[in-house]
């Protein structure tokens, strides 16, 4: 997934407090010097948490100067002195916030996080007094209005309208009363969406698990107990400590025998903020929905996801509900067979209960491996991880031409952050990728793609991109190197998808380039690219044994292959799910004041497939709506995966490896950004429109597969 960093040379702008004294930091702080690195990357190496304040505070003098200087020009409003001088504001400024919030996610501290509530509040004042400006606005309006005597390319005439919808839908038309209320919405909304974070964040590094009694390890891969050992290790502890990060959470809740262990696990995780502690997010997610209905109402609009879907493909509400409920038909009956195999497999081998969600993991694993004679830890030995990154850039070379370049003196922000220089096939630079892929108490959890700088022309230069893709891998153990499963291959061609979409932007303007676009389009890039990952041709390259060396046997990678559907009704469903809780927080019409659980239960009713747990919340950790920039968008992923089926379906009739129909996805897409309208660019690759055909074949979601 990637973060939002929305309108960041407006939004992460504002810094006027802080206990740091700024003249004794201000001739020496590198955030505000030129970058004499390599390509002019981020100095890492010499940047200190109190730089942070005194850069904002200077920048933003800076970017006040660029706007005031649009703001008080005696020239008529031009294109150029009004839309691209509004383009190209506060440069300086979009480095220190592009550092400090990426910094912030993958490598925080309480220092930073502190930094982080005083400086959002602010960022979002500074961008109110932009887009709310009369006067700016005025010059905006005026050279909208001309654009159809004014000669413009595509992009240009895109550029302006961007800009125009972008005051609109932050409340330039608004007047009084509500646009002062609309200040103090935005505001309240930048310091709750923190705050949620921070919550998830702290009760995932608050539990742990610890082991001393060996016996109770039973059922769990050799792999799995190492690692926790080596936790164990680090905090002087003996016996073994089992986490809430994923590569600790994921294998325990499959594999560990010990059922009174897991439903400990499950509902640790699952119960994550809603303890009525000071890390409880119930609150928080009651007045941020109210926020964003009071604010979406202010701006003419009936509820949030009606405002934030004007601006998406599914265009409306309606659309994405008749969405979800079509592929919902379609997956149930199926998820229902798939839980009840499961069921009767648990029966049948002793559990004398109603099987629980956190039974359900577990006895999947054994009804996979029966039908299969296949487990994920079978394919962990031929995924290490330094192989699949070298197979990844091989596919990427394969298919763009494009090779990566280890550079050790390019700075990076963590000694475990590796930094590459992409170059074209003819050798020109293209873009710094960064990696970074294992869990640090510092890190949120998941799997994310960013950037420390997007791609733009200026002045006849192509500044060339900085992307970063975060992951949470197993590490390395002390005998082991990091081992990956086939699942995590999948979530890193995920992620790099994302990266090249960023890496092959290729557009003049900022504001368009790489991953600036509709948020149900974003996800095409990364989703295409998890084919690969059941495509034996690319397996057989990118599998190789960590201790012989030996190529992943034929008969692994079919088994791989053939269990690609395992429960796939299971997980559209669940998926599905996640975007119906989502569309019901975001579809409210009047102010929420009840139950938060409550709420989520009845969203996520048709869905469930398993007895109600009594304190669990889905909602109090959804950071992707609440803290991230999928709120009305969750649905996104699902709509993507039509895109992503349809689409390569052109690389099947063509070949996986064609770079003809490579150089077409990208020219038409990946080096597009956000100049063209999404299904247009889709059409001029595709040659039409997408049907859900292709992912519901692809996932085995058709009637003639129910027994």
């Amino acid at each position: 997934m990637k973060p939002i960093l929305i309108f960041s040379c407006l939004l992460c702008i504002s810094i006027f407090m802080g206990s740091c004294n700024q003249k004794s930091t201000m001739n020496t702080n590198p955030l505000l010097e030129d970058f004499n690195t390599v390509h002019e990357t981020p100095p890492f190496d010499k940047i200190q948490t109190s730089h942070y304040l005194p850069a904002f505070k200077n920048a933003i003098e800076k970017a006040k100067a660029d706007i005031n200087k649009i703001v008080n020009s005696k020239e008529e409003p031009t294109f150029e002195n009004t839309i691209l001088a509004l383009e190209y504001a506060g440069n300086q400024l979009n480095d220190v916030s592009s550092i400090f919030f990426n910094i912030n996610s993958a490598e925080t501290n309480e220092e930073i996080q502190a930094i982080a509530r005083e400086v959002s509040p602010m960022l979002t004042e500074y961008s109110n007094d932009i887009v709310l400006n009369e006067t700016l606005f005025g010059k905006v309006k005026a050279v909208y209005d001309s654009r159809k005597n004014i000669n413009l390319n595509e992009e240009q005439t895109k550029l302006l309208e961007d800009s125009y919808k972008g005051f609109e839908r932050k409340g330039a038309l608004l007047k009084g009363e509500d646009k002062e209320r609309y200040r103090a919405i935005t505001s309240e909304l930048s310091k709750l969406t923190l705050q949620f974070g921070e919550n998830v964040l702290a009760e995932t590094n608050e539990f742990k698990l610890h082991i001393t009694d060996e016996a109770q390890l039973s059922g769990l891969p050799d792999a799995i107990k190492s690692a926790a050992a080596e936790v164990a290790k680090s905090e002087d502890k003996e016996g073994w400590i089992f986490t809430l990060q994923f590569p600790s959470y994921v294998p325990f809740m499959k594999y560990a025998d010990n059922r009174d262990l897991r439903k400990q696990m499950y509902m640790a995780f699952s119960t994550r903020a809603n303890h009525g502690n000071k890390h409880d997010n119930k609150e928080i997610i009651t007045k941020i929905v109210n926020l964003r209905l009071e604010k979406a109402k202010l701006l003419g609009y009936e509820n949030h996801a009606q405002f934030v879907l004007e601006e998406r493909m599914a265009k409306t509400p309606e659309k994405v509900n008749g969405f979800l409920d079509d592929l919902f038909a379609r997956s149930m009956k199926f998820a229902k067979n798939e839980v009840a195999e499961v069921a009767a497999y648990a029966k049948k081998h002793g559990l004398n209960d109603e099987l629980q969600r956190w039974d359900f993991s577990y006895y999947s694993e054994k009804v996979k491996a029966e039908k299969f004679d296949f487990t994920e830890e079978m394919t962990k030995p031929y995924f290490q991880l330094e192989e699949v990154i070298d197979g990844v850039f091989g596919l990427a070379n394969t298919l763009y031409g494009i090779s990566f370049k280890e550079n050790k003196d390019i700075p990076v922000y963590h000694e475990e952050v590796k930094a590459y220089e992409v170059l074209d096939e003819n050798g020109e630079y293209l873009s710094v990728l960064y990696l970074d892929f294992h869990p640090r108490s510092g890190k949120r959890g998941g799997a994310w793609m960013t950037n420390y700088r997007e791609q733009y022309v200026k002045d006849g230069k192509n500044v060339r991109p900085f992307v970063s893709l975060v992951c949470n891998f197993s590490r390395p153990t002390e005998d082991t190197p990091s081992l990956l499963t086939h699942n995590e291959v999948t979530t890193f061609l995920h992620e790099f998808g994302h990266g090249l979409h960023g890496m092959l932007a290729n557009t003049t303007y900022k504001s368009q380039s790489g991953t600036n676009v509709y948020r149900d389009f974003v996800e095409l890039p990364s989703q295409i690219l998890e084919n690969w990952g059941t495509e034996k041709e690319w397996l057989k390259l990118v599998g190789k044994h960590y201790k012989t060396g030996e190529a992943i046997p034929d008969e692994l990678v079919d088994k791989i292959l053939a269990s690609a559907n395992f429960q796939s009704g299971y997980l559209s469903v669940r998926q599905l799910s996640f975007g119906m809780n989502d569309m019901a927080w975001h579809s409210i019409n009047n102010p929420f004041e009840g139950s938060v659980t409550d709420f989520e239960d009845a969203a996520m009713a048709k869905t469930e497939l398993f007895p109600e747990v009594e304190g669990t919340s889905f909602s109090t950790a959804f950071s992707h709506i609440f803290a991230g920039g999928y709120a009305a968008g969750y649905y996104g992923y699902k709509w993507a995966e039509v895109l992503d089926a349809d689409a390569f379906k052109v690389f099947k009739q063509n070949g996986i490896f064609d770079k003809a129909t490579a150089n077409s996805f990208r020219v038409n897409i990946l080096s597009q950004g956000g100049t063209k309208h999404p299904m247009d660019l889709y059409v001029a690759f595709r040659g039409q429109e997408p049907t859900p055909d292709a992912l519901l074949e692809r996932s085995g979601l058709v009637k003639n597969s129910v027994q």
